[in-house]
């Protein structure tokens, strides 16, 4: 429904604004409102509207699509309906019977704040600084304290139907208000204006957050531990790396997750301090932080510079431990009629002296999580500075966390996509047919990490990816790493590049090639050693690191590691003239899929190989001069040369390097989960190179 009113456009502006600052309020995390005067189409009479954010939008990139539009009156009418607070989840279904034209947004469970509130503009966010006296053991005297009768204080309620009515009886209460403080949760603003709502919005963040840094004590977390102080940046991050696939597999036992590692000064103080254990014990306390880090965080409890076998060893025996604690604390509080425990992994693990890794379905939600915990951390600094920090109960998490409202939007979840929760590194991506297997993984659910010699040429790959997936972060869903495959070090870069951006690796495209087509007689030792490093060693070394990361992960939960594919060639078994070099070593190539799909079976690892021939347009390798070259021994024009070897085919159908990428696909997407050691020729039937 196109903006027809100004509450709207103001609406949208305000939200936008708010949500732009983590000091505001977290990713997806609170809603807006503003009330105003449309036209009823069917009467052409005046009606009271309510537009307020949907269910699961974010404030920061909030259109008009994402509010819910509601008729006022009808709203407000349920209040002569409601049945108590025992049955008030069941308004959330009636808040459909109160909705205004068709389209925009689910309402949230936080409508009925919004439409009871007597305010034109409400604002309802979750900033560290309100959190942090919302969760302070005497929070409702630090809240007169610190704003005297401006601001009031409601005691914690789950949010629904009667903390709006608690909210909206607060206001009626104190005319000279501009807002509250929820117990545990966050705070919310009103104003007659839409500029009036957000003054009063930042008025209180600000307040709260002066407060705190001066009435706040230092050190609130206690003293630096000796030997949990940050290591110096260029350890810690091949720490990191090296740990990254074992947390990841560790945090997969029950669902295959995407990780995210965040070593940011707030989570190296706080891992530092000697009262970490004590604060991660207590988790969060705002339903919006919990409900994506879990309860609690698991924490590793030795020096940073302890032998990493050593950090292993006690990362499995903690995780161990974290699932037993997790099992019981779902058994403790469910209730016949409660939905099944979702997985007992943690969804945060903080290493002293490294960082944080945060886990999710995706790298958006892995990201996310770890920024909410960094939130909570500001919220257990802050209440701690002046008070101590008391999250809400136990049972109270456990409520929102397996909350009926809750499981039903996680059913509303679009189903995953094939690749979802996978990451895959793709060599010689900068370009043809590796440029084009990275794009396909990724529109596959994949994140990917685009590897190429030609570093410039990898940026724009993953740049390219990122707006066709349309992430709110390009990162997110693809990076770029420079990589010379015929290096051990470069190879290990790009993988460790791969864990620190997603917590690991398991797709693995041999691709990054070249050839150059000369007669035995003309084919120097250069020649051969160059395209036997690319393609033979290269892929060695490729192979060899990535059965390391993977191993170092494990199986997941579905019995498998990972998948290593070749992009070989048909000319690893048939044999042409003029390329002595490139075919043994496309050759080379071909029987290390046999041989390490032998030898890594065991280990859940797949390898298989493809075997394209005549990718003419689109192919790095043709523009570099194999294409004239071949042209030149065929006979033909070299733009010609691609219809010249579809005639050859069986199909008589040019190969693009979409069809490669679709063969790469195939193989990886989950429809042969038992198939290894195959060759799949990718070459519209060529004959001679059939195998026997």
């Amino acid at each position: 429904m196109a903006s027809t009113t100004r509450p709207v456009d103001d609406l949208v502006a305000r939200s936008n604004r708010l949500g732009a600052d983590p000091a505001n309020t977290n990713y997806a995390g609170g809603n807006t409102s503003a009330k105003g005067t449309d036209v009823d189409p069917v009467t052409g009479a005046p009606v009271e509207l309510l537009w307020v954010k949907g269910s699961g939008g974010d404030l920061g990139t909030l259109t008009e699509a994402g509010l819910a539009v509601l008729r006022l009156d009808r709203m407000r009418a349920l209040v002569d309906v409601y049945p108590g607070i025992d049955r008030e989840d069941e308004m959330v279904a009636a808040f459909d019977f109160c909705l205004h034209g068709r389209g925009g947004a689910a309402p949230s469970i936080d409508t009925a704040m919004h439409g009871l509130v007597d305010a034109p503009h409400v604002d309802h966010l979750h900033p560290d600084s309100g959190i942090a006296l919302a969760t302070a053991a005497d929070g409702e005297a630090l809240v007169k304290e610190c704003f005297g009768e401006r601001v009031v204080w409601v005691p914690w309620r789950r949010p629904g139907f009667q903390l709006g009515l608690d909210i909206a009886a607060v206001k009626k209460a104190n005319p000279q208000a501009i807002g509250c403080v929820l117990g545990g949760h966050g705070i919310t603003a009103w104003g007659a204006t839409s500029e009036q709502c957000e003054a009063n919005s930042l008025d209180i963040i600000a307040t709260a957050a002066a407060f705190l840094a001066d009435r706040g004590k230092a050190d609130p977390f206690g003293a630096v531990v000796p030997g949990f102080e940050a290591l110096p940046v260029a350890e810690r991050r091949a720490r990191a790396a090296a740990l990254a696939p074992v947390i990841r597999g560790l945090a997969s036992t029950d669902a295959r997750v995407v990780g995210h590692f965040t070593d940011s000064a707030v989570v190296l103080d706080f891992c530092s301090r000697e009262k970490l254990g004590a604060m991660a014990a207590l988790g969060t306390s705002c339903p919006d932080h919990f409900l994506r880090t879990k309860v609690r965080p698991m924490v590793l409890d030795l020096p940073a510079t302890a032998p990493l076998e050593d950090a292993v060893a006690r990362l499995r025996e903690l995780h161990a431990a974290y699932r037993e604690d997790y099992a019981a604390y779902y058994a403790r509080h469910a209730t016949p009629d409660s939905p099944a425990m979702r997985g007992a992994d943690p969804a945060v693990v903080l290493v002293p002296g490294v960082g944080m890794f945060s886990f999710g379905a995706n790298a958006q939600t892995a990201r996310v999580a770890g920024e909410f915990y960094v939130n909570a951390i500001n919220v257990m600094r802050g209440a701690e500075s002046v008070s101590t920090y008391a999250p809400i109960e136990e049972s109270e998490k456990f409520r929102i966390e397996y909350w009926a409202l809750e499981e039903a939007k996680l059913a509303r979840m679009p189903r995953p996509k094939p690749l979802a929760a996978r990451v895959a590194l793709v060599t010689g991506a900068g370009s043809g047919i590796g440029r084009a297997i990275a794009h396909r993984l990724a529109a596959e659910g994949a994140c990917v990490v685009v590897a190429d010699l030609d570093e410039a040429a990898a940026r724009t790959v993953a740049a390219e990816i990122a707006a066709g997936t349309k992430a709110l972060q390009a990162s997110d869903v693809a990076v770029a790493a420079r990589s010379d495959v015929t290096s051990a070090d470069d190879v290990a870069a790009a993988f460790a590049a791969g864990c620190l951006a997603f917590g690991g690796v398991d797709l693995v495209v041999n691709n990054a090639g070249l050839s150059i087509s000369k007669p035995l007689a003309e084919t120097t030792e250069r020649d051969w050693d160059l395209q036997h490093d690319v393609m033979a060693k290269g892929s060695f070394l490729v192979s060899r690191e990535a059965a390391r990361v993977m191993t170092a992960q494990g199986k997941g939960p579905d019995g498998a590691a990972g998948d290593i594919v070749y992009i070989s060639s048909k000319n690893a078994f048939f044999a042409g003239p003029n390329n002595v070099a490139y075919g043994a070593a496309k050759a080379d190539q071909a029987h290390q899929v046999r041989l390490l799909a032998a030898e890594l079976g065991e280990a859940g690892i797949r390898v298989n190989g493809i075997n394209p021939d005549g990718v003419v347009r689109g192919s790095g390798i043709f523009a570099g001069g194999w294409g004239a070259n071949r042209a030149a021994v065929y006979g033909v024009p070299e733009d010609e040369l691609g219809a010249f070897y579809a005639q050859r085919t069986l199909l008589k159908r040019e190969v693009l390097p979409e069809h490669v990428a679709n063969a790469v696909f195939a193989l990886t997407g989950g429809d042969l989960t038992h198939t290894t050691g195959l060759h799949v020729p990718v070459d519209a039937g060529v004959a001679a190179a059939f195998l026997r």
